[in-house]
């Protein structure tokens, strides 16, 4: 009987067959020896570690989570999340560092950053400080550091009184902007409403919406990813209830797979109700259009020519056609698929002084094709990946919506969907 109970486990490692072509796709083991590989990492080490926790091996850091061993397994084992687990309960490290506790508090950090915006910015660009921030936290001084917006998109959003302007559209929606769109990147997030808004959809935002708590997750802080997690689940549940939001939409594949899958794999919470109803903005639009209840007018005078890269979690979700599918809809927009490759960012792994040379080297062969190619812009749904490739090329990267908004000729797609000027 304690045999028995020693090889099974919450997970489905016991569904590996050996066949190793995880290995081949993990994007870790090409660049560092150190790193034992997804499969003795996962489903061979699990094996081990039930009989006895000594087995552990340190070497699970190394791991970005990129999803790319369970997009290869042909029997659906979930290695990255056998790895996670591992990490957080054998490791010998029980608390997270200052420096993972500070970066995993995006809220915390975007709140007070961002009335200060400015101030922030010049500091995290100064030579001098970030060679501070590498020798006392180990922050890598060349890595690239997202900059603050001085007006949060939430703060535009109650300052425009969108909140009444939205709830008059036919078809409401609850939007899961996230971080980054409130911290980083609100023109995303006013994106979102003018096209939302043009195909008679409106976006509301959620009271208590926290951080999906993907960095909390990675960085092993589990009680308090939890917490995040089960005032999120709240907060869905009300907007599809009472709320009456017929979706949860966002516009991060990162985010919209943590909330989906990690919050039950990993957290142990049970997101079964509302699973379905949390979406990806392409994704939805992209259904709607395809069953004829919205329709689109472009600019006749829109013409670019982009390059898209297929982000890890985009491929881990199997959404990435509902972008292309979109971008291909648009009659000026002359599309490149980039080859499918991890760009070694993974959140915040590529800032770790430890991590920032297999970042480069995980990345550096993708960078090389985008800083060749004769493009007007590089899209990706991923916000690292459009840091990463945006840092490392002289590219400038959008989302699929951002090209969406641009291209649109939104009178018209006003008038081909009934929408009155609002």
């Amino acid at each position: 009987m304690k045999y028995q109970q020693s090889n099974i486990s919450e997970n489905n490692f016991e569904q590996c067959t050996k066949c190793t072509i995880c290995t081949v796709y993990c994007p870790m083991l090409e660049v560092n020896p150190l790193y034992p590989g997804p499969k003795q990492a996962g489903p061979d080490g699990e094996r081990y570690r039930l009989r006895e926790p000594m087995y552990y091996d340190e070497a699970l850091r190394y791991c970005l989570n990129c999803k790319r061993c369970e997009m290869s397994c042909p029997s659906g084992v979930r290695i990255g999340d056998i790895i996670t687990l591992a990490k957080i309960k054998n490791s010998k490290i029980r608390r997270a560092p200052l420096r993972d506790r500070l970066l995993a508090q995006t809220d915390m950090l975007g709140s007070m950053a961002s009335y200060v915006a400015p101030v922030v910015n010049s500091t995290l660009s100064s030579k001098w400080f970030r060679k501070a921030l590498d020798g006392v936290l180990s922050i890598d001084q060349r890595s690239t550091l997202p900059r603050y917006t001085g007006e949060r998109f939430t703060t535009w959003y109650r300052k425009e009184e969108q909140a009444a302007k939205q709830k008059a559209y036919p078809r409401r929606l609850a939007y899961f902007y996230g971080c980054w769109v409130n911290y980083h990147n609100p023109d995303l997030g006013r994106a979102m409403i003018e096209v939302f808004n043009a195909v008679g959809c409106g976006l509301v935002l959620m009271d208590e919406g926290r951080c999906c708590g993907r960095e909390k997750i990675s960085s092993g802080m589990l009680r308090s990813a939890q917490s995040d997690a089960m005032a999120n689940l709240e907060a869905f549940r009300e907007a599809v209830g009472e709320g009456g939001a017929v979706k949860v939409v966002a516009t991060s594949p990162a985010c919209i797979y943590t909330l989906r899958e990690s919050y039950h794999n990993i957290l142990g919470l049970d997101v079964a109700d509302i699973k379905e109803r949390l979406t990806l903005a392409t994704r939805y639009l992209y259904r709607l259009m395809e069953r004829g209840e919205i329709r689109f007018a472009f600019r006749s005078d829109y013409h670019r020519r982009v390059a898209y890269h297929s982000a890890c979690y985009m491929e881990r979700l199997g959404w990435t056609l509902y972008s292309t599918s979109l971008l291909r809809h648009i009659p000026g927009v002359e599309l490149t698929m980039l080859p499918s490759q991890c760009c070694g960012r993974a959140g915040s792994y590529a800032l770790r002084s430890e991590n920032y040379h297999f970042s480069e080297a995980i990345g550096g062969s993708l960078f090389e094709i985008v800083e060749s190619m004769d493009v007007d812009y590089i899209v990706t749904d991923c916000e690292s990946c459009r840091e990463q490739i945006a840092s490392h090329t002289s590219k400038r990267v959008l989302h699929p919506i951002e090209i969406l908004a641009e291209a649109l000729d939104l009178p018209k797609t006003r008038a081909l969907n009934g929408v009155d000027e609002k």
